[in-house]
């Protein structure tokens, strides 16, 4: 009796025969696929949401957008990661008192032809329109000046500083960085506290 039953309601909840070849003509494109995302990720998912004390899932979010925006303009990923690290320490809201906003601290005044594009200042409080436009902006500067420590100089406005601490600081993100994700994860005191 039990057999019937079983068999009965999966009858009822069978797709009926009408439909099969409607279902079978929707395109695969309709559904894209997702991006491969890199393993590197959740380990720094992982890493930056406890380093910065912030939650997962905003952080997932952070990570994926400099994934995609490096991916997009041809930079490393943690290149992108260490100047968010060292500029805004993750903060979406973050503004200096030069005027720089969000996550890669991009100062309105030098960017306004850019900005238009995105769709105006507020632009810059998007976590995904920031990266991406600073990703752009950085990768503008490095082509610009020939050399990865001159665009990070003149990113931050220190072209003219010959000690090229601002790039020294950004590199020096970037290695702890591949240090947790070569380590898959682990985290070390320094990497955990230092800045």
């Amino acid at each position: 009796m039990a057999t019937l039953v079983t068999l009965a309601a999966d009858e009822a909840y069978a797709p009926h025969a009408a439909f099969l070849p409607a279902l079978s003509c929707i395109p695969e494109e309709t559904f894209p696929a997702a991006a491969p995302r890199d393993p590197a990720e959740a380990i720094l998912v992982k890493y930056l949401s406890r380093r910065f004390l912030i939650a997962g899932h905003a952080t997932e979010q952070m990570v994926g957008a400099a994934y995609r925006a490096a991916r997009e303009v041809g930079l490393d990923p943690l290149l992108v990661l260490a100047v968010i690290s060292v500029e805004s320490r993750f903060n979406p809201i973050a503004e200096s008192v030069m005027g720089a906003k969000g996550l890669m601290q991009i100062i309105p005044k030098y960017h306004q032809a850019r900005l238009v594009e995105q769709g105006g200042e507020a632009a810059l409080l998007d976590p995904e329109s920031n990266i991406l436009l600073g990703a752009r902006i950085l990768q503008e500067y490095v082509y610009r000046t020939g050399t990865l420590e001159a665009g990070l100089q003149y990113y931050n406005g220190a072209f003219r500083d010959s000690s090229a601490q601002y790039a020294q600081k950004v590199m020096a993100e970037r290695d702890r960085l591949l240090e947790v994700v070569l380590g898959g994860g682990v985290v070390t005191t320094v990497a955990m506290h230092g800045s």
